[in-house]
């Protein structure tokens, strides 16, 4: 049985105060606003509203985490990257999110969701390298989207450019890639359960 089909809300953070205590390996997933992170973690889930989803970018503000039982936790990144979000908010995000990348002492590895049709925007790219050695399984989302020609020029694309990391065509529409992200990320919690050193 998946452990991602015992995902239940934990707790939502809006300040670094507010970040939980270290507990059991986490994932995070980071993206541009309305790139599909919480579309993403309700499949991986396998639930329709675990994580609330909406049109409106920039909507999520808050950290947002998920336990899976007592053994893995998802951690939801505010999005980044939406114009109309003020000063004052992106300013918050990276103080906000980087509280949490400075303290998340058993992240084992982070989702970053990119559009199919837009991948590898410059702030997608402050953001790779922003996360230094991290371990990134990369998900290019709404690929349904794309014919199927497009998907296989946008996955060498990001291949190329990302070749340290993992990279999937990822549709929580059709569920292209959702079998594949399922068994790597249980992978890499087993492993950090364990304290080894997953692929």
């Amino acid at each position: 049985m998946s452990v991602f089909v015992h995902a239940a809300f934990l707790r939502a953070a809006g300040r670094g105060s507010d970040l939980p205590q270290a507990g059991p390996p986490e994932i995070a997933f980071a993206g541009r606003s309305n790139v599909g992170k919480s579309s993403a973690i309700n499949a991986l889930a396998g639930r329709k509203a675990l994580a609330r989803t909406s049109k409106t970018p920039g909507r999520t503000q808050t950290i947002n985490f998920y336990a899976l039982a007592d053994t893995a936790r998802l951690v939801d990144l505010p999005g980044y990257g939406y114009a109309r979000v003020p000063q004052a908010l992106r300013r918050q995000w990276r103080e906000l999110v980087g509280a949490y990348l400075h303290s998340a002492r058993t992240l084992v590895g982070i989702v970053l969701l990119m559009d199919a049709r837009h991948p590898l925007t410059p702030l997608d790219e402050q953001l790779i390298e922003w996360l230094g050695d991290a371990r990134l399984l990369v998900l290019l989302t709404k690929a349904d989207k794309l014919s199927r020609a497009a998907q296989q020029r946008v996955l060498t694309q990001v291949s190329e450019r990302l070749r340290r990391h993992r990279v999937t065509l990822f549709s929580s529409v059709t569920r292209l890639g959702l079998e594949e992200s399922r068994d790597l990320l249980a992978e890499w919690l087993r492993a950090g359960r364990e304290n080894k050193n997953p692929r």
